[in-house]
């Protein structure tokens, strides 16, 4: 071997912020997977995720209350400085792209003979407008990446120039060629790939790759060049999941385009994973004609909270124009068999679609009432290269490659639709999110759970997660949710009716406090002590308690056993203060 190449794999930051950037924040599993092989191979591999970066922080990892507060090219400027490395690999989308290239024209400055590599969507179906728009890139890698990267990096390391090393699935920049290699075969299996949770640490995880659907915004088919779905086995995604619970992990997002298509695979995980006794929730995709009884009551076992269903409109024309022609019957039946077995049912809802009007949007909102789904995420249709919308478009000379050369992340349908405007659109989006706000209390209020003994602990858990949403979290925040307070009293109580779920005496206690009803917090929140004696959250809230009512000697002998929180000492204090006056 000539000298090791010390490898920098990136995710660059978007370029929009975001009014929730938990998921522009996260590391692409990808990434991970690649730098898991690199590792395993004893390559000086090391990530770098600019859009939540930190300096000091070689992993990317940051504090999550203040997310991307640091300029990310400058992030990235100290990081090739401290760390020079040999090969570079972005992973890049249309959304991060800008960053990808302003990054990579700084490291080629910095380090000119290092080697940058873009991977992802965005280069994999737009390879000659990135060349174009980027000078330092070198090579693109296609689709499905560990296997290419890998032997680039090796036959790098082992002096082969990019011509001659004879990799499969690159797109290589020669002088001012622009050369393909043969195209690499999909992994069979994959399972050979290394556990990244090896090396790192991490709640995105994904089952499967690929997807059967025909959506028309959806680059997911041409991105895999296959319909086909590859998966790892039920054992080896126990196994990741496990081994992320040993470091910490207790909550997973499980991204696959649809988890549940493989029954027999996702309830031999769910088996899995309560005979490990692993402890966790998490969160999935699916679609709503991927969806049985059985399946849900293995998942809600099993620890999942969520399920995001794509119903995108309540129109069955929109619906087909966007390769969803999905009968209505079969949506409003998963939402709310779903609902019944305690997992909280998320719909997303796509607007501004072609042909869309007033009529189709009412449609839309007549069948989010009937579907009742206790979350909801609102999207305006944008396109993307490697989607049909997109190929549709070119074909009409609507649009070409050469828009990207604009500061934009996407291409919203309506600025090549004649037929819709922002401010029509924009209004589309408003109507929808209002008839959300407006019924999402009577939403909670309809629930209906299953009788299954089994599931009473889970039903309770359920209840007092969605509970929290109205008395402290979202809907308590949003002006627009009417009676959100006394919404989260009656699934409280009807969360402690299947169960003593320890968050359902606190949130109760909580909202009994904040009326100044401290006796009868005091009384109920003694009653959940019974059932989770010591138990942190319902100590110091009776502990409060007790002190509105004077009763400092009762408090410290709450706070007391708690006196290593820091919280707690604070109120000790106090406590011991008044003692002393009296």
């Amino acid at each position: 071997m000539v000298n090791p190449k010390k490898i920098l794999l990136v995710a660059p930051r978007c370029l929009d912020d975001r009014l929730s950037a938990q998921d522009a924040q996260v590391t692409p599993i990808g990434l991970y997977y690649i730098a898991a092989l690199l590792r395993e191979n004893n390559f000086d591999t090391r990530l770098l995720n600019l859009a939540q970066a930190d300096p000091g922080n070689p992993e990317g990892h940051t504090n999550p209350e203040k997310p991307g507060d640091t300029d990310p090219v400058a992030v990235f400027k100290k990081e090739i400085m401290d760390h020079p490395p040999d090969i570079i690999g972005f992973s890049v989308t249309n959304p991060n792209r800008i960053n990808a290239i302003e990054c990579a024209i700084m490291a080629k400055k910095i380090l000119p003979s290092v080697t940058v590599v873009f991977g992802g969507p965005a280069p994999t179906f737009l390879a000659e407008h990135l060349f174009e728009a980027c000078p330092a890139l070198d090579v693109i890698i296609p689709g499905e990446g560990e296997i290419s990267f890998f032997e680039l990096v090796s036959a790098l390391e082992n002096g082969q120039n990019l011509m001659e090393c004879g990799v499969r699935g690159l797109i290589v920049r020669q002088n001012d060629r622009i050369i393909h290699t043969p195209a690499r075969p999909l992994l069979n299996d994959l399972d050979t790939l290394v556990h990244p949770s090896r090396y790192f640490t991490y709640q995105h995880l994904a089952m499967s790759r690929g997807c059967p659907g025909n959506c028309t915004f959806c680059g997911s088919p041409e991105f895999w060049k296959s319909r086909q779905v590859r998966s790892h086995c039920a054992q080896w995604f126990a196994d990741e999941i496990e081994a992320l619970f040993k470091k910490g992990v207790t909550h997973f997002y499980i991204s696959d385009d649809t988890f549940t298509m493989d029954k027999t695979r996702v309830i031999e995980l769910c088996h899995l994973i309560l005979e490990k006794k692993l402890p966790i929730t998490f969160n999935a995709i699916s679609r709503v004609d991927y969806i049985d009884a059985d399946i849900l009551h293995a998942m809600r076992m099993a620890g999942c909270i969520q399920i995001s269903y794509g119903v995108e409109s309540g129109a069955l024309s929109i619906r087909k124009t966007l390769g969803k022609p999905i009968l209505q019957e079969k949506i409003i039946q998963a939402f709310e068999l779903t609902r019944s077995y305690g997992i909280l049912p998320r719909a997303y809802f796509i607007y501004g679609s072609p042909m869309e009007t007033s009529q189709t949007i009412q449609k839309s909102v007549d069948l989010l009432t009937q579907i009742q789904p206790l979350s909801a995420i609102f999207y305006m249709l944008v396109i993307f290269p490697g989607t049909y919308l997109y190929r549709s478009a070119e074909q009409k000379n609507l649009v070409n490659d050469s828009i990207w050369h604009q500061n934009i992340e996407d291409l919203p349908w309506f600025e090549i639709d004649p037929d819709l405007d922002f401010e029509q659109v924009k209004k589309f989006g408003d109507t929808l999110r209002s008839a959300f706000y407006r019924n999402v209390h009577q939403f909670a209020r309809n629930i209906d759970l299953v009788d299954k003994k089994e599931l009473y602990p889970f039903h309770a858990d359920f209840l007092s997660r969605l509970a929290m949403t109205f008395s402290h979290g979202e809907y308590a925040l949003d002006s627009r949710v009417k009676d959100a307070e006394d919404t989260a009293r009656r699934l409280f109580e009807k969360a402690i009716v299947f169960a003593p779920e320890a968050r359902a005496f606190l949130g109760l206690g909580m909202l009994m406090q904040k009326k100044r009803q401290f006796h009868d917090a005091v009384h109920l929140l003694e009653k959940g002590l019974q059932h989770h004696p010591g138990h942190p959250d319902l100590t110091i809230c009776i502990g409060t308690c007790l002190m509105n009512l004077g009763r400092f000697k009762k408090a410290l002998a709450f706070f007391e056993p708690l006196d290593h929180l820091d919280d707690t000492r604070h109120y000790i204090n106090i406590c011991r203060q008044q003692i002393s006056g009296q």
